[in-house]
């Protein structure tokens, strides 16, 4: 797994945030995705270690879209530049808790969990 794939599509993404580079770089976007979902399935496999709610959902049905709703956003950048995944008894609904994980570049990432 080399997350630096992510890192610079998430770096690209956040200089060129527009649909149409979004749309031409797909292929990108894919192999960029994967190395995350790489990432949140290794990280689903240590939490069941002491955790097992999270044990049933797949990495992929943990991860959220690029796509940002910006209808009542200052705002109008249509992607969000970072990875993100939730895991928790019910998948990525933070419902009850979970554990909360964020990628993206220029040291801003985040892992939490509650």
């Amino acid at each position: 797994m080399n997350i630096k794939v992510g890192l610079d599509y998430l770096s690209a993404l956040e200089q060129n945030n527009t649909r149409e580079w979004y749309h031409a770089n797909k292929q990108q976007l894919k192999e960029a995705r994967q190395t995350f979902e790489e990432l949140v399935h290794l990280l689903k496999l240590k939490v069941c270690t002491f955790d097992d709610s999270v044990s049933v959902f797949e990495a992929k049905d943990l991860t959220f879209k690029l796509v940002r709703d910006t209808r009542f956003s200052s705002d109008k950048s249509p992607y969000n530049p970072a990875f993100r995944a939730h895991l928790g008894p019910k998948g990525k609904l933070p419902i009850p808790v979970g554990y909360y994980i964020m990628i993206i570049p220029g040291n801003r990432s985040f892992l939490g969990g509650g």
